[in-house]
């Protein structure tokens, strides 16, 4: 019975939510919710059963982190002034990663290209929970219409916030994030091992950059077609 009640609860809170004209963050969210389905998912891993774990996680986005909105947390950004998430304007394609992840051969030219296609609609961040040394070896790769930020852990002052959004979900994973900050979805890259051809890894991420992309301007059309018509004065 408690079980059910916990899962209605999941399920009813984007509606309590708007009912209360009150945002839901991302880190309250994690607080509620994410204990139970972890061990959940972890069982599945323990068992070898990917497909149950897939359909946990899927189900924890759909029912209790889609609708939330994105913390704003202090960031620090190599090659732009912005100090935290909310000095982005635009929607975001935010995806965080780890120094010690190594991609597949197709993923970073895979994102250098689409966001150099789209980045005049999207800011495209790349985060790593690290420190400066580490992810100044790393960034160099990527194009520079990408904002690659990093936190420290040991240094940034939001630890109630970084905590939760750093162990929560694990890593490589993908928010995508409307103008307004709440979350469109959230998905985990399929992660393919580095002797896998070129040829392969570059067009899987390709597809899910570019299904990413088709949400975040999706949801932007339907955002600015509720925005009610303002007539400026002469």
């Amino acid at each position: 019975m408690k079980t059910f009640l916990a899962f209605l609860a999941c399920l009813l809170f984007p509606f309590l939510i708007s009912a209360q004209h009150d945002k839901l963050y991302f880190s309250e969210a994690v607080s509620l919710y994410l204990p139970k389905h972890n061990k959940k998912i972890k069982k599945a891993y323990r068992y070898r059963n990917s497909e149950r774990a897939r359909f946990l996680f899927d189900s924890l986005v759909n029912n209790c982190f889609k609708g939330t909105y994105i913390d704003n947390f202090n960031i620090t950004c190599l090659r732009k002034n912005n100090d935290c998430i909310n000095d982005y304007k635009k929607p975001i394609f935010l995806l965080t990663y780890a120094s010690w992840c190594v991609p597949g051969k197709g993923e970073i030219p895979a994102l250098n290209e689409l966001a150099q296609k789209y980045k005049d609609k999207i800011d495209f961040v790349v985060l790593y929970w690290d420190n400066e040394q580490e992810v100044r070896k790393v960034a160099k790769e990527y194009n520079r219409s990408i904002h690659i930020v990093y936190v420290d852990e040991l240094k940034n002052k939001d630890a109630y916030i970084v905590k939760n959004m750093k162990h929560s979900l694990g890593f490589p994973t993908t928010f995508y994030i409307g103008s307004n900050k709440k979350i469109i979805d959230i998905t985990r890259i399929e992660m393919l091992p580095y002797t896998e051809a070129f040829e392969n890894s570059y067009n899987l991420n390709y597809k899910n950059v570019s299904q990413g992309i088709s949400a975040i301007l999706a949801y932007e059309e339907e955002l600015l077609a509720d925005t009610p018509f303002k007539i400026s004065p002469n």
